[in-house]
């Protein structure tokens, strides 16, 4: 689920090179370490794979709920490893964000018995700290390159999703689920056609995320990709007539104000 959609996503990153009008930063992205692509891709796949890991200790709400706070991570670590500089008006307002939308998706459990109910840490809430931590280090690097060498968007993507792949073809031949998969392959064959499909959409997906680090960071792409689940369930609230609890009316105002202050003090 991750190994073909890298593939996918380089081979659009490279065709998609080829037809850009964006060629002023050719010079810069030629020297470009490629240490730098190779961390970054580590913590990338460290963090998908860290998060998805997670799932088999900890129900799905529950890594929605976790991987919420992950412009807090990019934001820390864009200090610590690109030495970016925020106001404290931009903690905040990134802080409000954040809490809105977790307070947005949390849903109280009232059933006491519940096999959960006496949980309070354990290796799922570890895999999301890790995968969080990781998170942070692709940003912070990501953000180090866009300072210093002014990437293109898809120089960016082409090289970060080739070390992936370097990285997952060594972790499937060591665990062998590379041959497991070609095995499952040839007893279900449709199941290609809709790893494509879905590796396609991931492609489209990731050329738009790429745009928004390279033209405006980081931290304010992980910021859509946090908030956009809040808006996907909150149109989906407006347009069903679903009701809200008090903690989703809490958080809707913490979103739209911490986006709304954000906007207006940002320069």
């Amino acid at each position: 689920m991750v190994f073909i959609p890298c593939i996918v996503n380089a081979i659009f990153a490279k065709i998609a090179s080829f037809t850009s009008e964006a060629k002023q930063s050719s010079t810069q992205d030629s020297i470009t370490p490629q240490s730098y692509y190779a961390l970054m891709s580590f913590s990338y796949v460290g963090a998908m794979l860290s998060s998805n890991h997670a799932l088999q200790y900890v129900s799905y709400p529950t890594q929605v709920l976790g991987k919420s706070v992950k412009p807090i991570p990019v934001m820390l670590l864009g200090v610590i490893l690109a030495r970016k500089r925020y106001s404290l008006l931009k903690y905040l307002f990134v802080l409000m964000i954040v809490l809105g939308v977790v307070l947005f998706m949390y849903k109280p459990k009232y059933d006491s018995k519940s096999l959960d109910a006496d949980h309070v840490f354990g290796w799922g809430e570890l895999l999301l700290l890790l995968s969080l931590g990781l998170d942070g280090v692709t940003g912070g690097i990501q953000d180090r390159i866009r300072e210093k060498y002014i990437p293109q968007t898809y120089h960016l993507m082409l090289w970060m999703n080739i070390w992936s792949i370097g990285y997952l073809l060594i972790g499937l031949l060591v665990t062998g689920e590379g041959f497991e998969f070609v095995d499952f392959a040839c007893k279900y064959p449709s199941v290609l056609w809709e790893l494509v499909t879905f590796s396609i959409c991931s492609a489209v997906g990731q050329n738009f995320i790429f745009m928004t680090i390279t033209n405006f960071g980081p931290l304010p792409c992980s910021i859509i990709t946090t908030t956009r689940k809040f808006f996907t369930i909150l149109g989906s609230v407006v347009i069903f007539r679903h009701s809200m609890s008090t903690l989703q009316w809490l958080g809707t105002i913490l979103v739209f104000a911490g986006l709304s202050l954000d906007s207006a003090f940002k320069h």
